[in-house]
């Protein structure tokens, strides 16, 4: 498993983020008015205004959590549970009690009233539909990785070194060069007229 440590926190990472994605363009509650008419869908991002944005971080986050050096991946780690923290804070309320403040502007898009107290005042009921607790379980993954990222980061390998050239030393030819001689100790950086 820890072979396969970084795959499985970029992987993570980047699932977390798209979950996050998709979820703040669906719909996250449903707000009927005392006044009556149709319930008004409130998507994620109204709901909670820094969903896209956040999720977009992490995002970026899983991207170059691919490519960093061991340093990084302590700071992307305790960044990834940081982000996940935050997050998990907003949407815990919007799953389990919506406070009225997630629906304000949409109820004020549709009525033109503003205010706090104003709009609790229309809002007859709050109905989440699944879509906050989707990107609840994306958050707690996030935070899953963050912590893994943090415990393996150690045991990582480093990228591109399947791509590094071999340094051997080679010793210098004895006798004539020839062109291809010249060519390959000008290749390893040596001086093939010295």
């Amino acid at each position: 498993m820890i072979r396969r440590a970084r795959l499985l926190s970029v992987v993570a990472t980047l699932l977390a983020g798209a979950i996050g994605i998709i979820s703040s363009t669906q719909t996250w509650l449903m707000v009927a008015l005392k006044a009556g008419g149709d319930p008004l869908p409130v998507p994620g991002a109204s709901a909670i205004p820094v969903l896209a944005p956040l999720s977009l971080a992490v995002l970026a986050l899983g991207g170059a959590l691919s490519i960093v050096g061991p340093v990084l991946r302590y700071v992307f780690g305790a960044l990834s549970v940081l982000a996940s923290a935050s997050l998990l804070w907003l949407t815990v309320p919007v799953v389990f009690a919506p406070p009225t403040s997630a629906v304000a502007s949409t109820v004020t898009t549709a009525t033109g009233i503003t205010g706090r107290d104003a709009v609790a005042g229309l809002v007859g009921s709050l109905t989440a539909t699944a879509w906050p607790a989707v990107a609840l379980a994306g958050w707690i993954l996030l935070a899953a990785t963050g912590v893994f990222t943090l415990v393996t980061a150690h045991a990582w390998r480093r990228v591109g070194r399947r791509y590094e050239a071999e340094q051997t030393p080679h010793a210098p030819a004895e006798g004539p060069l020839d062109a291809v001689d010249s060519w390959d100790e000008l290749s390893r950086g040596e001086d093939p007229t010295g």
